[in-house]
């Protein structure tokens, strides 16, 4: 970006700091239809994982043209149709969760029997099973890339984190007014593995707030985590302190977006009809924002990037106010505990502006065994902005595990490098 488009970025995000501290003023006072506008923006940052900002680019395209070529993108893009075999499991309070399974090929099964004996002493091992936990905001489609990669080879499982995707409301949120907390997310993974993985080794691959999920299993769950998992991937993700991520902004404009979001977020998400019409009337600065806080490189797949963009902006408003608190309050740090001795992939985009690497540099010092990778041109989604490095790096931990032949190569693989 050249200078003066960073200026224009800095003046794009003050503005942006100053309408959410505006938005709040106007949601005290009942100013809903004004608020709602501004609002909007505010609230599509969160939904992107940021605080404030937008690419600049976006701002010089007329936006019928915008439009129509994100009707084309929808159209083209084959990104996100992969469906596996359907399932249901249900969390302590009832919400239905929604997980899909691609099992593994008859050929490649045979293939793999020889090394899991080995491995794991069974005449008839079962198949290992891979777990795929997305992020905020995201959904299980957010791992096309490594499940069209893996397909057929490994048994694996996706599933939609409660009121994401195809799983249901939150029933806690809803009925009982109670808050989201990282600690029930670890246990409704725990019913999904109940559920899609009742016996068998397992490993686990969490991206951004799917692997505080996976920590947040460690921490409830540590005798599922010795007695079954046999590797972890934590990808671009955190185990705590996030109250201190600012964002690629200066710490002023944080501190007062900090102050008044909980707020904002609070009151709009109690009106999620008439914010969801502002959001929509702000798409086209929402898609910017939602670039620049997913991806890192200049040359990212405008299909790959309406993917990202189509994934958020189907995430509720209610649903983005009610996740919103509980990253401030996770901290799984002692929980991480629990996976040494266990082969841990930890990997993450070194412009990553949402869960900045020192957080993964962090994970990784408290796990001197973990394979730490770290990618220079990649943001916050870099399954989707390099998926074959990080396709890559995860058939090298499963084949360490057993749930590959050491010399496979997964399909759009073998050219990554880390």
């Amino acid at each position: 970006m050249s200078e003066s488009s960073a200026e224009g970025v800095a003046d794009v995000a003050a503005a942006a700091v100053a309408s959410a501290a505006e938005a709040a003023t106007d949601v005290a006072a009942g100013g809903w239809r004004r608020a709602t506008g501004i609002a909007g923006v505010a609230i599509g940052v969160v939904a992107a994982g940021a605080a404030a900002g937008v690419a600049i680019e976006r701002l010089t395209v007329g936006r019928g043209m915008r439009r129509k070529a994100r009707l084309a993108l929808d159209a083209a893009g084959p990104y996100g149709g992969l469906r596996g075999t359907p399932g249901k499991a249900y969390a302590d309070d009832g919400t239905e969760l929604y997980y899909e399974v691609d099992d593994v090929g008859p050929d490649t099964e045979s293939a793999l029997t020889r090394r899991r004996r080995r491995l794991f002493g069974r005449k008839a091992p079962v198949p290992v099973t891979v777990v795929f936990c997305h992020g905020y905001c995201l959904n299980q489609d957010s791992w096309h890339f490594q499940r069209a990669a893996l397909r057929g080879v490994v048994r694996t499982v996706h599933w939609d984190q409660r009121s994401h995707g195809r799983s249901g409301r939150g029933v806690a949120q809803v009925r009982d007014g109670e808050p989201v907390t990282i600690d029930e997310l670890g246990r409704d993974l725990k019913a999904v593995i109940d559920a899609a993985v009742p016996d068998g080794p397992i490993v686990l691959v969490g991206h951004s707030m799917g692997g505080m999920t996976v920590m947040a299993l460690a921490d409830g769950f540590p005798d599922l985590i010795r007695e079954r998992v046999v590797g972890v991937a934590l990808v671009g993700t955190s185990s705590g302190r996030l109250g201190e991520v600012n964002f690629g902004l200066p710490v002023a404009g944080v501190n007062a977006v900090r102050r008044v979001l909980p707020g904002v977020l609070k009151a709009l998400g109690q009106r999620a009809e008439l914010v969801e019409k502002g959001r929509r009337a702000t798409a086209d600065l929402f898609a910017g924002i939602i670039k620049r806080y997913s991806f890192a490189s200049r040359d990212v797949d405008p299909a790959v990037a309406r993917f990202a963009e189509r994934m958020i902006e189907s995430t509720p408003i209610d649903v983005v106010a009610e996740y919103y608190p509980a990253f401030n309050d996770h901290d799984k740090t002692e929980a991480l505990a629990r996976f040494r001795g266990l082969p841990v992939l930890v990997l993450a985009g070194v412009r990553d502006l949402v869960t900045p690497s020192e957080h993964s540099e962090a994970i990784a010092d408290l796990l001197p065994d973990a394979e730490l990778v770290l990618v220079p041109d990649a943001g916050h989604l870099v399954m989707l902005e390099h998926p074959e490095l990080v396709t890559d790096r995860l058939a090298d931990l499963l084949a360490r595990v057993g749930a590959l032949p050491p010399t496979a190569t997964v399909e759009g693989c073998d050219s990554a490098s880390s």
